[in-house]
């Protein structure tokens, strides 16, 4: 559909409306991004899986273990978190583990058990960034 050149122009396209909104996130929005980043690897991984195509499955599971272990888990303050930033730090290995495991495995079912954890914290913390964005505004 695209030709060499228009694909390229795409991505860089692409790269630079991602850095662009980087730059311009609050550290609660690029949580966010982090938690909508891991998701889209994860459903990608899936789709490769069935369709047979292991370079992509391999590239997008490494991309979820990125996002947890050099985003996620960096972002927690392990010191002054308390028990809440312990469980997510645990958490946030399980779902390592898990996705080495559906890597090496082939394993759906790790997938999804991956995205069962992990959708119920994006969504929740969408919805506390969606519940400051009024009082902020307000201040």
């Amino acid at each position: 559909m695209f030709t060499h050149r228009a694909s390229k122009s795409a991505s860089a396209y692409q790269q630079v409306s991602v850095e662009t909104s980087v730059g311009q996130a609050s550290p609660h929005n690029l949580v966010e991004m982090l938690f909508d980043g891991l998701l889209v690897a994860v459903g990608a991984a899936r789709a490769a899986m069935q369709r047979g195509d292991i370079k992509t499955k391999c590239k997008q599971i490494v991309i979820a273990v990125r996002i947890l272990e050099e985003g996620l888990k960096c972002a927690l303050n392990l010191e002054q978190g308390g028990e809440l930033a312990s469980n997510l730090d645990r958490l946030y290995g399980y779902c390592v583990v898990r996705l080495t495991q559906a890597n090496a495995r082939n394993d759906e079912a790790a997938l999804d058990e991956v995205q069962r954890l992990i959708e119920p914290l994006a969504k929740s913390w969408k919805q506390i960034g969606d519940a400051t964005v009024p009082q902020l505004r307000a201040a």
